[in-house]
């Protein structure tokens, strides 16, 4: 669940990026194709534009993107993922409260032995290695 998870999340991400470079690619180009003074004034007034583009640029190359994926497979990869986890929460719901109902256990068997955290250390540091 955790790496669907995680793979949710970059499709999120990867998504919001196509987005933002969708929208500024254009002022973008424009830029690039201006010298001079022209270019510091072009910047002056699309600034936010320009940096949102090469920030979503940099996201692609640190992926080792060369093609980016369309929106539409990325949405049905992720509805796929959010699926298999709905499928899957009931499992690891029961699982989570197993999990937390022997740690339970084994801190009342502990309380009722008297082992404390220091007596813990202690044996972990007489063991032979």
């Amino acid at each position: 669940m955790k790496a669907a998870e995680q793979r949710m999340n970059d499709i999120s991400e990867l998504q919001r990026n196509i987005g933002t470079y969708s929208k500024t690619r254009e002022i973008y180009a424009q830029y690039r194709k201006l010298t001079g003074r022209k270019r510091e004034k072009f910047y002056e007034q699309h600034c936010n534009e320009i940096t949102a583009c090469q920030a979503a640029k940099r996201y692609f190359d640190s992926l080792g993107l060369k093609k980016l994926p369309s929106i539409q497979s990325l949405k049905q990869e992720y509805a796929m993922l959010q699926a298999e986890n709905k499928k899957r929460y009931p499992e690891y719901k029961q699982a989570r409260e197993k999990m937390i109902e022997l740690l339970t256990a084994k801190n009342n068997v502990e309380r009722i032995l008297g082992v404390t955290e220091k007596e813990k250390n202690r044996s972990r540091q007489q063991e032979p290695r």
